[in-house]
């Protein structure tokens, strides 16, 4: 039952079409135009499946709710966050490094020494605390600063500070010369992630652009379908019209009764036609739904959209150089181009650098100080005291951190270090790789720009050939409709058969359907013609050829 469904709605709409058809000879030109009103009615209502619910949508609508809802552009506006976590993760390498280490140690160990005394063992033992902290500079220079205090005990007579504090600090400085010092590994990744974020960014644009683009196609196949529905059903009027005059003049005997087939399967021929643009009223509608809704909500397969705007046809004057150039600035897929040949340049610049001598300056001091318990000096032999102390001397932890941090006793260090490949090395090569990389990729690019101009021309062509469709195809809907009425007349008069009649409906029909899709193939090349500007579109929805339609 279900499939009769289709057929049903399309039978009541078609009744009203042939009232509306009627009427019209009795009622006059005045109330044309409400019937034609209700025609439209009768066409949004053929096409609605029962439990839908009607959203008149205007195009500017649709657009502001695919910007919100499309999934593809959400997904897409993730992406430069991802980019953004990327750079912050080379960054890191920058970010200081603290490190601090605690131990506590004991060790006993037997007396292999004659000079510590006649006891069998010997117990060291040790707790040390040291603090780190490392950082590489963005200029390739790095240092590390160490504070390490330890304290030391032992059993071994010949130690002259029992128990032993100690405090070093040192720091070291490295700044390399020439390679990695205008740029090395972190630099390049950190610049070649802002160029990913940017390149994320032209992405997002060229998905929005090409969003926007399917919407307002997408808006604009479905109100051609509405329109293609109800010209359908004009013309199922006019044949289910053309039937009943037939079986009147059979009733009086002018025409033969075989003469009712045709008519009749004429008939059948137009409810199929409507039953085929009721199909794809459906489909443009669950086209423009995957486009501007949420997926995600409750009423989302039972939203039907009626358009509130008509297609318009206006002819506009096309400057096909200025839209050269605005695509040759603006287009998303060159910009992306540009952008991955300026990180090729920055590789390049790279790997130079990589080839240079490996030279560093290094720079390290130091600082100690020692503390305790200073020990008279022992005769391990004899017992006997020896040296100028001869009672233990305390050495607080105080007066050690003045030593380290007066520099009583420092230590300094400065150095060169080379380093040098000796024969070719594998930078030389990924340098020269790179190079013919880059040449290739401007050769590319100059590729790209002429492949842009050609498509911007081809679409601003079809905008112009789209406005002489419709000039054309309105001049042969306007001189089919005379046609299908001088052959009603002639019917009339007994002049013409119902084939010929028959024959103007449908060539009628077809001047309707070809006008029709030739005003929204003029609307969607002008969507096009902005689209192409600005980003790659694929497919040609602005071009449309007849042949299928002649077909029908």
């Amino acid at each position: 039952m279900r499939l009769h469904q289709p057929i049903r709605r399309a039978r009541i709409a078609t009744i009203a079409a042939a009232i509306a058809t009627m009427s019209m000879s009795a009622f006059g030109q005045s109330e044309q135009s409400r019937l034609t009103g209700a025609l439209q009615a009768a066409a949004h209502a053929a096409a609605q499946q029962p439990g839908e619910s009607v959203r008149r949508l205007s195009i500017d609508e649709a657009v502001k709710l695919a910007l919100e809802q499309n999934l593809g552009i959400q997904i897409q506006r993730i992406d430069p966050q991802i980019q953004d976590t990327a750079i912050a993760q080379a960054r890191s390498f920058w970010a200081p490094q603290f490190s601090t280490t605690i131990t506590k140690n004991s060790n006993q160990q037997p007396v292999i020494n004659i000079f510590s005394g006649t006891q069998p063992s010997v117990t060291t033992g040790q707790f040390f605390s040291g603090l780190t902290l490392a950082e590489q500079l963005p200029w390739g220079a790095n240092y590390t600063a160490n504070w390490n205090n330890s304290r030391f005990t032992t059993t071994d007579p010949t130690n002259t500070f029992n128990p032993r504090l100690q405090s070093n600090l040192s720091l070291n400085f490295t700044q390399p010369l020439l390679r990695n010092r205008s740029i090395d590994q972190i630099r390049q990744q950190v610049a070649a992630g802002k160029k990913f974020r940017d390149l994320s960014d032209i992405q997002l644009d060229s998905v929005i652009v090409q969003t926007m683009r399917g919407v307002r196609n997408a808006y604009w196949d479905l109100s051609t379908a509405i329109n293609n529905l109800k010209a359908q059903q004009e013309s199922l009027a006019l044949s289910q019209q053309s039937l009943k005059d037939e079986q009147k003049r059979v009733e009086i005997g002018v025409r033969a009764p075989i003469d009712i087939v045709q008519a009749q399967a004429e008939v059948a021929s137009n409810e199929e036609r409507v039953i085929v643009a009721e199909a794809a009223i459906k489909r443009a509608q669950d086209n423009l739904r995957a486009l501007i809704l949420d997926p995600g909500t409750s009423d989302f397969w039972t939203t039907a959209f009626e358009p509130s705007d008509v297609a318009p046809f206006s002819e506009q004057a096309i400057d096909m150089d200025a839209a050269v150039r605005n695509a040759l600035d603006k287009r998303s897929d060159l910009r992306a181009a540009k952008n991955s040949l300026e990180r090729s340049d920055m590789d390049i610049r790279y790997l130079r650098n990589q080839i240079l001598p490996d030279v560093n300056a290094q720079v390290n001091y130091g600082a100690i100080g020692v503390g305790g318990v200073q020990l008279p000096g022992r005769n391990p032999f004899t017992g006997e005291f020896t040296g100028a102390i001869t009672t233990p001397i305390e050495r607080s932890y105080a007066t050690t951190l003045s030593d380290v941090f007066r520099s009583a006793y420092p230590q300094w260090t400065f150095g060169v270090q080379i380093a040098y490949p000796l024969g070719a090395s594998t930078s030389q090569a990924n340098l020269a790789r790179a190079k013919l990389e880059y040449q290739q990729a401007q050769t590319q690019l100059k590729n790209m720009e002429l492949q842009i101009a050609t498509q911007v021309r081809d679409s601003a062509r079809n905008v112009q050939t789209n406005q002489k469709r419709v000039q054309s195809a309105r001049a042969s809907r306007e001189l089919q409709e005379k046609k299908l009425e001088a052959e009603e007349k002639k019917l009339a008069a007994g002049m013409s058969s119902s084939f010929f009649v028959f024959q103007a409906q449908r060539d009628l029909s077809l001047a309707r359907t070809i006008e029709i899709q030739a005003v929204s193939d003029y609307n969607k090349s002008l969507v096009d013609l902005d689209a192409v500007q600005i980003a790659p579109v694929t497919g040609s929805a602005g071009q449309v050829t007849t042949a299928g339609l002649a077909s029908r």
